[in-house]
């Protein structure tokens, strides 16, 4: 019988795993650019810890594998800023980023006090490009990495409490 994968919070214990697993499922994006110093290869470990200290970091586990990972904060503004948002490659097309997306989106949404979401992905990256838009984002810029890399600055309304009322 085949396990099923669960989202919950990241834990201290899990930053290595997360570490590996970015590091692994960020190639393929590093290998559609050329350029393998993008921030996600680049990120060090000290770094990551600090983010998963101050930042809503969650992971998706197989058993007891981390076999996705995203991240986000809120901005003052009410802006919701995810993040590296990453599946293992064996993983991939099975619907875990969309799932991944969601749930940073529902835990980053808090107390209400979140106004839109909005993420990033390279311009050649189409997959991503997909699984945002079918999520409701839409470019709204675009901006030239440190690392070279063009990307695409999309994003999406967060829902507000009223959007949530159930009618009978």
């Amino acid at each position: 019988m085949g396990m099923s994968v669960t989202i919950s919070a990241a834990a201290a214990e899990d930053v290595e795993q997360i570490f590996k697993l970015q590091y692994l499922a960020f190639q393929r994006e590093a290998e559609l650019y050329g350029n393998y110093r993008i921030q996600p290869l680049t990120q060090t470990l000290d770094s990551l810890k600090g983010e998963l200290e101050t930042d809503t970091v969650l992971v998706a586990r197989l058993g007891e594998e981390v076999v996705g990972t995203v991240r986000g904060n809120v901005d003052e503004d009410g802006t919701a800023k995810i993040a590296k948002l990453c599946v293992h490659p064996r993983l991939q097309g099975h619907g875990l980023g969309a799932r991944l997306l969601r749930a940073v989106e529902e835990a980053l949404q808090g107390d209400g006090g979140t106004t839109r979401f909005r993420l990033h992905t390279g311009h050649k990256s189409e997959s991503n490009l997909r699984l945002y838009r079918k999520a409701g984002y839409t470019q709204v810029g675009g901006r030239t990495a440190s690392d070279g890399v063009r990307l695409v600055i999309l994003e999406k309304e967060a829902k507000s409490a009223s959007d949530f009322a159930v009618s009978a």
